[in-house]
């Protein structure tokens, strides 16, 4: 069987901030938004990390079923909210 490709981001967003910058950072398969300066860093680690191990599985972000999605996060130490209506 042949999956659809889907289009897919990973979004990360930071609320620790406390200065008055605005961290945002596109990049392949994520895009980041906020956080102070080391937890923005900690997130770009971690969708560094995560494509990485994408790559490795020879897949792309569109096509991860929920559960190796989660997988992968967990890997990457990274926290994953789910939307209620993947929960069914």
């Amino acid at each position: 069987m042949v999956r659809e490709h889907r289009e897919a981001k990973l979004l990360g967003v930071g609320l620790d901030g406390e200065d008055e910058a605005v961290r945002v950072t596109r990049g392949k398969n994520f895009h980041l938004v906020g956080g102070s300066a080391d937890t923005h860093e900690q997130m770009q680690e971690k969708c560094i990390k995560f494509n990485e191990k994408l790559d490795g599985r020879n897949k792309q972000l569109g096509e991860l079923e929920a559960g190796e999605l989660i997988e992968l996060a967990a890997e990457c130490e990274m926290n994953v909210a789910i939307p209620r209506s993947a929960k069914r």
